[in-house]
């Protein structure tokens, strides 16, 4: 077992990052994280908790699993210049200088954040971790109650009838079969970003925020705002005082440029902690 005492680049809150970040390959809970990642064909356990000088402690079966722990976290994303631009922002500033030390965890593998994204179309967050965590927990391996992340070929493995029986409707299914057949999706961490979004949207179940998911979560990038997050469209329903569709919500996330998926994710927390100022101007 390996203990490493590892430092963020940037500010970083632990304990904010992983809110909501249990799922079946790890386990968030009292502001630690506990995570499986398969390497080899082996599994191995790695778990961080952080100490009040704000140093990670992290251990490890061994230093591959103790790297992917570190990009799990996102601990070399920093994203100093995000609070520099935006800590005044009117509409975002707030939200940033409360959770200046969030970063949305990633999936151990791009297949899981692809899988994410496409139970997530147009349904409840919850309804389709649900139908995440019973894929997952069907298609790969465990150890000590936590599942391995799914890969090209372990979801490749199934036909669209089994993944549907799981609770994937027909479409995704469909797409998420054809792409873990036809695709390396792993590689796509090693092209540039808009690349690894053109090829996926080549496939017609794959939008702009299925993108965003997988850019966030699966290729720890920021660039790429969660346009049509049902979250988002409710926030600029209240704003506007009417129904929008969502590729409007482009228009929210366009004022933060690279930053748009970073953007998309402090305007989602601050939903939940009540600090989104509504400008004057929108309020009527």
């Amino acid at each position: 077992m390996i203990e490493a005492s590892l430092r963020a680049r940037g500010p970083y809150s632990l304990r904010l990052s992983t809110r909501h970040g249990s799922d079946a390959t790890r386990v968030a809970a009292g502001g630690a994280l506990r995570a499986v990642y398969e390497l080899d064909g082996r599994l191995e356990i790695a778990d961080a908790r952080q100490r009040p000088d704000g140093t990670l402690s992290v251990r490890a079966a061994s230093e591959q699993s103790l790297d992917r722990m570190r990009f799990t976290l996102a601990l070399d994303a920093d994203h100093s210049e995000f609070l520099e631009r935006f800590s005044r922002d009117p509409f975002l500033g707030q939200t940033v200088r409360r959770l200046r030390g969030l970063r949305p965890l990633r999936c151990a593998t791009v297949t899981q954040a692809l899988l994410r994204a496409l139970c997530g179309q147009l349904i409840t967050a919850r309804r389709a971790r649900e139908i995440e965590r019973r894929i997952v927990r069907a298609a790969t391996p465990s150890l000590d109650g936590l599942h391995a992340a799914p890969t090209p070929a372990s979801m490749g493995r199934y036909s669209p009838a089994e993944l549907r029986a799981l609770g994937l409707g027909g479409p995704r299914a469909s797409a998420l079969v054809r792409l873990c057949r036809s695709l390396d999706l792993e590689r796509l961490r090693e092209v540039s970003t808009d690349a690894a979004a053109a090829r996926l949207v080549r496939e017609s179940r794959i939008g702009p925020w299925s993108v965003g998911v997988v850019c966030l979560e699966g290729l720890g990038r920021y660039e790429r705002g969660l346009v049509g997050d049902l979250g988002l469209i409710k926030l600029l329903a209240r704003l506007r005082g009417r129904r929008v569709e969502g590729w409007e919500t482009a228009e929210l996330l366009e004022p933060y440029g690279e930053w748009a998926g970073l953007a998309s994710v402090y305007m989602l927390a601050g939903l939940g902690q009540g600090t989104i100022a509504v400008p004057d101007r929108l309020a009527a």
